[in-house]
């Protein structure tokens, strides 16, 4: 007997791909784009060349104005320390509402959503009679510990964890209720300490979720504006946000002054969410993300 071998044929590098089942990907295609630059592109596009129509000077001072310079300072260090203590407090609390069951579990995973539903305005009275001095907190805290929180920074950090919390919760929540438990039962019993579990087994699947909801939790603290003005006091160069000023610049006619600080505070978060992402991808490249 002849036995033939049929020498392996190579695939071409210019295949054409076969068609997906489901069409329409010329007109889903032009449906996106046209959306992205009306919702996205185009207010985008319009803030970058609002500032300029004064001139280059009206810019540089408004930009560099003490004032300005001291509110975007403010704005976006608080909003950083918020987004860390939401991570933090976050990633427990999914952790709670995944693992563990007991009563009132439902009622808990609800009020996670109210910062979402509640009326920022609405939300910021509320955290500014609790945390004012004659509140039921802030005048506890202060007697206690000393710190006035309410028309102080600490009061603005409040409210932008208030409103970034659930961004962290429900960005860890998928991602726990797909891990399954019986892979940290697994490593325990192959001899694996806790905190070598959490590092080689926890971690590299909640870490780009962690780092996602922290990052969207930071872009909406860095803008937040309702829930902050009540309780922050708006002291020039003490306890005035970015987003205050730019509607102060509103009231009095300067648009292209308050494109100004818009501008600025886009660049910033850019760079701060680049920033971000690029920790995301050396997690990833060091085993604590995707690969």
């Amino acid at each position: 007997m002849t036995a033939s071998f049929a020498a392996p044929q190579r695939r071409s590098s210019w295949t054409v791909r076969r068609s997906p089942a489901v069409a329409g990907f010329g007109l889903s295609m032009a449906v996106t784009l046209v959306w992205l630059s009306l919702l996205v592109l185009l207010p985008l596009a319009a803030l970058a060349l609002r500032p300029w129509e004064k001139g280059l000077d009206h810019v540089l001072d408004v930009v560099l104005d003490p004032r300005t310079l001291a509110a975007l300072r403010l704005s976006f260090a608080v909003a950083l320390v918020a987004a860390g203590i939401a991570a933090v407090s976050g990633a427990v609390c999914a952790w709670v509402l995944v693992r563990y069951r007991f009563a009132g579990r439902d009622i808990v995973d609800a009020l996670i959503d109210l910062p979402f539903a509640l009326p920022t305005a609405v939300a910021g009275i509320a955290l500014a009679t609790l945390y004012a001095p004659n509140g039921l907190l802030g005048g506890a805290i202060e007697d206690l510990f000393g710190i006035k929180t309410a028309y102080t920074p600490v009061g603005i950090g409040i409210a932008l964890v208030f409103v970034g919390f659930p961004f962290v919760v429900r960005a860890l929540q998928p991602v726990l209720q797909d891990l399954e438990p019986e892979l940290e039962e697994a490593a325990a019993t192959l001899g694996a300490s806790r905190w070598r579990t959490f590092r080689q087994v926890l971690a590299p699947a909640l870490a780009p979720a962690l780092v996602s909801g922290t990052a969207t939790a930071f872009a909406r603290a860095v803008g937040e504006y309702g829930s902050v003005i009540f309780i922050a006091g708006n002291l020039p160069l003490v306890s005035e946000i970015a987003p205050l000023l730019i509607v102060i610049r509103l009231e009095e006619f300067d648009y292209a002054g308050a494109a100004a600080i818009g501008l600025v505070m886009m660049l910033l978060s850019l760079a701060v969410l680049v920033a971000i992402n690029g920790l995301q991808l050396m997690a990833a490249r060091r085993g604590l993300g995707p690969r």
